[in-house]
C-alpha cells in the first residue's frame, strides 16, 4: 500500500481534529481506532509502544502520537502536517473565543461541555476494552495492568505515570521474556540517528539559553516564548497538567488574569483537539505586546516545539532498542501498564468528573455499546450524547 502524501496526511488528522473531544486520553482512543483498525498503519503492540514512549517523554502525549504516526508515512512533512491538521481547529475556536468569550455562557454551554466529557467516558472505555485484549492476554500481564492501575491511583499526576511505566518495564524484565515480537510496519519512516541526537540537543539548549537571554535583552516576546517552552517542556502526562505550569508562566507575572485564565481554561474542555491550545487563546489576550495573532503563535509554538524535539530526538533508538530480547520483554511489560494506565485514567478523572448520578451512567454506558456493538462513528456517538445532554441538563 502506498504511503500518503502530507496533504492526505493533514486531511487526515484534520477531520480528527474537528472530531476528537475528550481530552488527551479519549484522543488515543480516537488514534487507535483509525490508525490501528481502520487503515493499519501500524499493529496493537507498535501504537502501545508508541503510546508508552510519549506517556513517558514530557509534552502534549496524544499530539506527540499524532506527529510520530504522521512521520512513519511522511516523514518531518507528513509529522508536520500531522500536527498542523489535529492542533489547527481547537488554536483557532479558542482564539476565537479569546475575542468573544463575554456573549459564550449560559446553561446550554455548561450542557454541551457535560455531554462531550460522558464522549470521553465511552471512547476511553472503547480503548481500554481494545487493548486489554490484546495487550493483557496472559494471567501475568493482566497483574502488571492491575498494579499499574492502582500505582498511578496511589501515586497520581505525572509522577504516578512516569512510575506506572518503569514498573511496567521492570515487571516485564522479570517476567515476560521470550514472548513474541510484533514489528512496525517495514515501510514506516523513523528520523535518523544524527537527526535525533540534533534534536536533543537543541530541546535541552532552548530550555536552558531561553530564560537567560530574555532576562538579558528584556525582550517581552522572548519571555513569553520561554515561558510557554518551559511549560510544555517540564510537563508529564500532557492535558490538564500542564495546567498548574501555565498559570504560573502567565498569571504569576501578570499577563492575564486569574479569571481570563480560568475561563480559557472551561473553554479548553469544549473544543476537540488536544488541550495544550489554550496557549493560543492564552497568547491573544496576553497584556502589552506581543498578543492577539503574533501573541498566539507564538504562545502555540513554544509549548509545542520541546515535546516534538524530545520525540524525535528519541524515536531513532527507541526503535533500535525495541527489536532486541530484554528490550521486547520490557515494552511487553509497559504495554500492560499502558491498558493500566488507560483503566485508571477511565476512572479518575474522566468517570468521577462526568458522572453524576444514574443517567449520566447508561448515556456513558449506551455510547460505549454504540461504539463497540453498533461499530458507529465517533462523531455520531459525539452528536447523540451532547444531544442527550442538552435535551436533560
Amino acid at each position: 500500500m502506498p504511503r500518503p502524501g502530507a496533504f492526505d496526511i493533514f486531511r487526515i488528522f484534520l477531520r480528527l481534529g474537528l472530531t476528537s473531544f475528550g481530552g488527551p486520553i479519549a484522543h488515543l482512543g480516537y488514534f487507535r481506532r483509525l490508525f490501528v483498525t481502520r487503515l493499519r498503519w501500524l499493529d496493537e503492540a507498535a501504537y502501545a509502544d508508541l503510546v508508552g514512549l510519549c506517556q513517558f517523554l514530557p509534552g502534549p502525549a496524544s499530539s506527540q502520537v499524532g506527529f510520530a504516526l504522521g512521520v512513519s508515512q511522511g516523514g518531518w512533512r507528513g509529522g508536520l502536517a500531522a500536527w498542523a491538521g489535529f492542533t489547527l481547529p481547537s488554536a483557532l475556536l479558542l482564539f476565537l473565543f479569546a475575542a468573544l468569550q463575554a456573549s459564550i455562557q449560559g446553561p446550554a454551554a455548561l450542557a454541551v461541555l457535560h455531554g462531550l466529557k460522558l464522549v470521553a467516558v465511552a471512547v476511553v472505555a472503547q480503548a481500554v476494552w481494545g487493548m486489554a485484549q490484546t495487550l493483557t492476554p496472559d494471567f501475568k500481564r493482566v497483574l502488571i495492568a492491575a498494579a499499574a492501575a492502582l500505582l498511578v491511583g496511589v501515586m497520581m499526576g505525572s509522577i504516578g505515570q512516569i512510575g506506572a511505566i518503569l514498573f511496567g518495564a521492570v515487571a516485564g524484565l522479570a517476567f515476560c521474556r521470550g514472548l513474541a515480537f510484533s514489528n512496525s510496519p517495514e515501510d514506516a519512516i523513523a528520523p535518523g540517528r544524527k537527526t535525533g541526537l540534533a534534536c536533543l540537543a537543541l530541546f535541552f539548549l532552548l530550555l536552558l539559553l531561553l530564560p537567560v537571554l530574555a532576562g538579558l535583552t528584556r525582550d517581552h516576546a522572548l519571555a513569553v516564548f520561554a515561558a510557554f517552552y518551559r511549560s510544555g517542556a517540564l510537563v508529564f502526562g500532557g492535558g490538564h497538567v500542564v495546567l498548574p505550569l501555565l498559570r504560573e508562566a502567565v498569571v504569576a507575572p501578570g499577563w492575564i488574569s486569574q479569571s481570563d485564565f480560568l475561563a480559557g481554561y472551561g473553554a479548553a474542555q469544549a473544543v476537540p483537539g488536544p488541550l495544550f491550545t489554550v496557549s493560543a487563546y492564552l497568547g491573544a489576550l496576553l497584556k502589552g505586546d506581543p498578543h492577539g495573532v503574533t501573541g498566539a503563535l507564538l504562545a502555540l509554538t513554544g509549548i509545542f516545539l520541546p515535546g516534538i524535539l524530545i520525540l524525535m530526538g528519541t524515536l531513532p533508538f527507541w526503535h533500535g532498542l525495541r527489536a532486541r530480547p530484554l528490550p521486547r520483554a520490557a515494552l511487553a511489560g509497559v504495554n500492560a501498564a499502558v491498558v493500566g494506565i488507560l483503566a485508571a485514567a477511565l476512572y479518575d478523572p474522566l468517570w468521577t468528573s462526568a458522572v453524576r448520578d444514574g443517567r449520566d451512567a447508561a448515556l456513558a454506558a449506551a455510547g460505549f455499546l454504540l461504539l463497540v456493538a453498533v461499530k458507529m462513528p465517533p462523531w455520531m456517538v459525539v452528536l447523540g450524547l451532547v444531544a442527550a445532554s442538552l435535551a436533560y441538563p
